[in-house]
Formats: structure tokens, sequence, C-alpha cells
């Protein structure tokens, strides 16, 4: 989780891309967002195992666009596979 949001604040499309799990990966991702996106800061409010290869990371991720401040408060699952955690969609909470 910690590292995909890593990625967004550093406009890394290619590693967003091979952390998503193949059944769910958008065919192209493109980060060169107009306006540009500056990330404020993350907080994982909660991990929760489903089993040995399966869970879900509950965050908020602060930012702000053209100056207004925005939240994106959002449970995500992953999988993993061959030892690497791939993330599969998430649920967006509304604020």
């Amino acid at each position: 989780m910690r590292s995909r949001y890593t990625a967004y604040t550093l406009g890394r499309d290619d590693y967003l891309l091979v952390t998503w799990q193949a059944a769910h990966r958008p065919a192209a991702q493109d980060l060169g967002q107009d306006p540009p996106v500056k990330w404020l800061g993350l907080q994982v409010k909660a991990f929760r195992p489903i089993d040995a290869d399966h869970a879900c990371v509950e965050f908020v991720a602060r930012y702000k666009i053209g100056g207004k401040a925005h939240r994106l408060h959002e449970t995500s699952r992953f999988v993993r596979e061959d030892g690497r955690w791939l993330y599969t969609d998430g649920d967006i909470h509304s604020n």
C-alpha cells in the first residue's frame, strides 16, 4: 500500500501497473494530471488479513488540486501471487 502511494506521488505509472493484479489491471495508467495533484500524506487506518493470500487495507490519502484539499478514503483489496502483494480493487468511502 505504501509503495503504491509513493508511486502516485512520484508519477510512476510503470510501478502502479506491475503492482496491479493482471485480472484487474487497466491497459494503461496515466498520472500526467492537469492540473497537477500535490500529495500531502497517507494514513493507513486498518490492515485486515482474510487468509494467507488475501488482505484488505483501509487508508486515507490527502492531496490538493489547484489549491483545494481533498481526501481519498478507500478500502483496497490485495492478493499475494508468487510472494508479491498485488492490488486488485477497492471501495471508496464517502466522506
